[in-house]
């Protein structure tokens, strides 16, 4: 498939290759054609001979802003999830141990906004490269309910992630490679340039071993109940769903998207409600 609507692949290294979501002028909010485009294209790399990492990048301001709101993402999903209550976040995990699960490595470079669904696809990712000043939050915890994918305790460790759940604050790059969301942070007009030349040293590496490289760290988290934990944790979006406060925002949203989000943020005084 080359033919693609919100997607754009091209080859920046040999045995390189690169995803640019490209739906900017809504941050590249994920709706389910572009999830296609995406799972199909890094399902293509897995079997290609040719390719040995792909880096996944957004264009524009922003990597990604989360999960689209204005589309039905229970219609024509990219691969079939069981369904009845809690289909949603089972799916979304469905994804992200689809990535995880990939024989070749996947990179994030995230720049400006990668908030939500956003934070969820960079860290299925194998690594992940911030620009210092990229803004990375779960803002949804304020009006709707905790992570479909709740990896936070994994990667930044209780106090840094109950902050960003009770909160839905965002952190710095440079704060997300501290508390261990990214590998590194770089300047934003230095990210490209570094994450190809780290993808060129991973691509050095023979795919036959580099997939035991991966499931070697991947079955240790295993071992400490990741997966389980991560799975559980759909249960508990689901319910959130049921909540009196979320069945109130699921109506500010119907009424019109911006406004409904710019209530939520409001009294926070940050994202799309900060004043510079």
């Amino acid at each position: 498939m080359s033919d693609f609507k919100h997607i754009i692949v091209d080859q920046p290294a040999d045995h390189v290759s690169r995803i640019t979501l490209n739906r900017p002028e809504s941050r590249n909010a994920l709706n389910n054609t572009l999830r296609t485009e995406l799972y199909g294209t890094l399902q293509g790399n897995d079997r290609n001979p040719e390719i040995r990492v792909t880096i996944i990048r957004g264009a524009g301001k922003a990597f990604c802003a989360g999960y689209d709101l204005k589309a039905n993402n229970r219609d024509d999903q990219p691969f079939h999830t069981a369904g009845g209550d809690g289909n949603w976040p089972r799916h979304v995990v469905d994804g992200f141990f689809g990535v995880w699960d990939l024989a070749k490595p996947v990179i994030a470079q995230v720049h400006g906004y990668c908030l939500a669904g956003g934070t969820e696809l960079a860290t299925s990712c194998d690594l992940v490269y911030v620009a210092r000043d990229a803004k990375i939050g779960y803002p949804v915890v304020r009006s709707m309910s905790p992570p479909d994918n709740q990896f936070f305790p994994h990667l930044l460790g209780l106090r840094n992630a109950m902050e960003m759940m009770l909160t839905g604050d965002a952190i710095s790059g440079v704060e997300a490679a501290e508390q261990g969301f990214a590998n590194r942070a770089f300047p934003e007009e230095d990210l490209e340039q570094k994450v190809i030349e780290i993808a060129q040293r991973v691509a050095k590496v023979p795919p036959d071993l580099q997939q035991m490289n991966k499931r070697a760290v991947h079955r240790q988290l295993e071992l400490m109940g990741m997966r389980a934990a991560i799975r559980s944790g759909t249960e508990i979006q689901a319910l959130a769903f049921h909540t009196k406060s979320t069945q109130a925002h699921f109506k500010e949203l119907a009424a019109g998207l911006t406004d409904a989000l710019s209530s939520r943020d409001t009294q926070f005084g940050d994202y799309r409600t900060k004043k510079d």
